[in-house]
């Protein structure tokens, strides 16, 4: 009564192939939040760091320490220490801007970059004015205030090669520093 009916299910297979890959291919698409300006600071040589001399057409990592913190700044350090090592070759630069600039000069900042393995040229520690920090981490990241507290953000910033902020990724998260370890590659493997 019932005729049999052969479905030749390849196509149904590739179909759900494809929009399994074009998932995979969302991901690689990266929100874009914010563009860093031009900025000038002191690095941990005691050399002048014009951002667009050091990371015009750059893929680029942020995050905001001090040298004397007890709490999260030395777990960021390792992990920055670990993007930078997995990153190597691929011409993305780390940059760790203080929020105690007034203890924070190059030479404690070159001592403390030394003690997690910083690479010159890689790794740059950054200090300057309050006004300029207090812009950038405030109104530029958008992750607080340079103040007397100290207290800071704990997440790590992913900047591509136009200046944008394309991702935050908080180094408490489990998970995070791999996610951005690959947004970076995905960055640094396009081109402009």
């Amino acid at each position: 009564m019932f005729a049999s009916i052969r479905v030749d299910s390849r196509p149904f297979i590739l179909a759900a192939a494809c929009a399994i890959l074009a998932g995979c291919a969302a991901r690689a698409s990266l929100p874009s939040y914010s563009t860093v300006p031009d900025f000038t600071l002191t690095d941990q040589t005691g050399a002048e760091f014009q951002s667009p001399a050091h990371l015009k057409n750059t893929v680029w990592i942020a995050d905001f320490i001090y040298t004397t913190c007890p709490g999260p700044c030395p777990r960021m350090s390792s992990q920055m220490h670990q993007v930078e090592n997995a990153l190597d070759g691929t011409g993305v630069r780390l940059v760790s801007f203080t929020v105690d600039p007034a203890h924070d000069t190059p030479a404690v900042l070159a001592e403390y970059g030394g003690h997690f393995g910083a690479k010159p040229g890689v790794w740059y520690f950054l200090t300057g004015p309050v006004a300029t920090l207090e812009t950038l981490d405030r109104n530029v990241f958008m992750l607080g205030d340079i103040n007397a507290t100290l207290e800071h953000s704990t997440r790590l910033v992913l900047i591509d090669r136009g200046s944008q902020v394309r991702g935050y990724y908080e180094s408490d998260e489990k998970g995070a520093i791999p996610r951005l370890i690959a947004d970076a590659k995905t960055l640094a493997a396009e081109r402009n």
